[in-house]
């Protein structure tokens, strides 16, 4: 390594601790990327800062000796964010996973970036609250990640994003500051709420290092159903049928019939009717008694199914029989592992366009890849559909993500959902997103990280 490089290391460990700076082969290599499909680099090193000062001093001394930092959460993206790149240093807040405050009597959480989502849901709910964001690597990833992509997850139905969970953060900027908006309160019109320009910037702005977060009232009982439908049509309609009927209602899942075929498959899951359906929902409402919110379910259910806008339902009985359910939803890891190497899409799209898109794009896959699986499945509630292709060789995968992509476009929708832009699909963002936004958004990159040294080359 060149001097520059030595001096750099010396005044970090210096200021912060041999255990801190870290370049042991075995833990660089482990920081070699995220869960996306972009190339690997182990970096140089690895920066383990154990408190918001901290991850302040690392980005003061990288600015001051122009080198670039990549930002590492729990690596569990898809969009190659946290992949490092051109010898980046890895800047990982796994260490400040310190829960500091949960405030029973105003139902907020103050914790650090670092901390697992799956650890602040069961420290809150040992306290009567619950924490609504889920997702299916609840166990791994971080809290401050998530606020960094936006994250959604299934029940954005009922609670919202991660933006609309977060009150204040906390936030390192490029130049070494530590800006402090630690907001408790729901109401606060004091100027612009700055928190919102790090929150969905993939760490290109600055590093979250605290938050604050919204809680509920723990739940107390749920109740889950499966539905077979006639068409998307009758889909739309059940919607906003279930938004009236069921004010618990949480989760709206839709499958169609090809991504439940290859779940069952995949899962070695039983097929639950009687017949093949052209689609599938998963209900799920969450409230205070079981029993009640079974009723209401089972109730709404009758209706719609003597009225004509439901085939067939399967009602859950028990804990049991709701995971049983939720199985097939859920299957999507065990589909990514079996369809490598594949194209795997998280985009948003209109309610009033869903139905084309999805038949737009199958068309044109099947079309161009008609040896491979096309599967469509997601959260349609708030526009947020998944779309699953392959197995495909190398050079087919930039022409799948064209053809998807100008599909999202034609349909006026959004290329990343929920799981960021990254380096994956930067390529692509001139599809959803004008000129003069791109402009801004560079602009806001020069003014805040003149240097160039946070996450550079995501998004942008």
């Amino acid at each position: 390594m060149n001097q520059p490089f030595e001096d750099l290391l010396a005044a970090m460990t210096s200021a912060l601790g041999a255990e801190v700076v870290v370049r042991d082969p075995s833990i660089t290599t482990a920081h070699a990327g995220d869960w996306s499909e972009a190339r690997k680099h182990a970096p140089p090193v690895v920066l383990f800062p154990r408190t918001p000062e901290q991850v302040a001093t690392v980005l003061k001394l990288c600015n001051e000796a122009g080198q670039k930092v990549v930002v590492q959460g729990g690596l569990t993206g898809l969009a190659g964010g946290a992949t490092p790149q051109d010898h980046e240093f890895a800047l990982s807040l796994a260490k400040l996973n310190r829960i500091d405050l949960i405030d029973a009597v105003g139902g907020t959480a103050t914790v650090q970036a670092g901390v697992v989502l799956e650890e602040l849901q069961q420290q809150v709910e040992e306290q009567g609250w619950y924490f609504p964001l889920d997702l299916g690597a609840r166990g791994s990833c971080q809290v401050g990640g998530n606020a960094a992509v936006n994250a959604g997850g299934n029940r954005v139905i009922r609670y919202g994003t991660m933006r609309d969970l977060v009150l204040g953060i906390e936030v390192a900027l490029p130049d070494g500051r530590l800006m402090t908006m630690l907001n408790g309160m729901t109401k606060n019109t004091t100027g612009i709420d700055l928190k919102h320009l790090f929150i969905g910037s993939e760490g290109t702005l600055g590093v979250i290092t605290r938050l604050v977060v919204k809680l509920f009232p723990k739940p107390r009982g749920s109740c889950t159903a499966l539905c077979a439908l006639s068409s998307f049509d009758a889909a739309a309609k059940l919607i906003r049928l279930s938004r009236a009927a069921l004010p618990t209602l949480s989760a709206f899942e839709v499958m169609w019939s090809d991504f439940m075929a290859a779940a069952e498959m995949v899962s070695d899951l039983r097929p639950l009717f009687g017949q093949e359906f052209p689609l599938y929902v998963l209900i799920e409402c969450l409230g205070d008694d079981e029993s009640i919110e079974r009723q209401a379910l089972e109730q709404f259910l009758e209706r719609v199914l003597e009225a004509g806008e439901v085939e067939d339902a399967i009602v859950a009985q028990s804990l049991d029989d709701a995971e049983g359910l939720w199985a097939y939803r859920e299957s999507v890891g065990e589909l990514l592992a079996e369809m490598k190497p594949h194209a795997a899409f998280d985009v948003s799209v209109p309610m009033a366009s869903m139905d084309r898109f999805v038949k737009s794009a199958r068309q044109m896959l099947d079309e161009a890849f008609p040896g491979q699986r096309h599967l469509f499945f997601g959260h349609i509630g708030d526009g947020n559909l998944h779309v699953l292709s392959g197995p495909h060789t190398g050079d087919d995968l930039h022409r799948v993500e064209e053809l998807v992509y100008s599909a999202v476009r034609h349909a006026s929708g959004a290329i990343s959902a929920e799981h960021g832009i990254g380096i994956i699909k930067k390529d692509f963002l001139d599809y959803s997103r004008s000129p003069e936004e791109l402009e801004m958004m560079a602009d806001l990159k020069r003014l805040l990280d003149p240097n160039g040294i946070l996450n550079p080359g995501r998004i942008l």
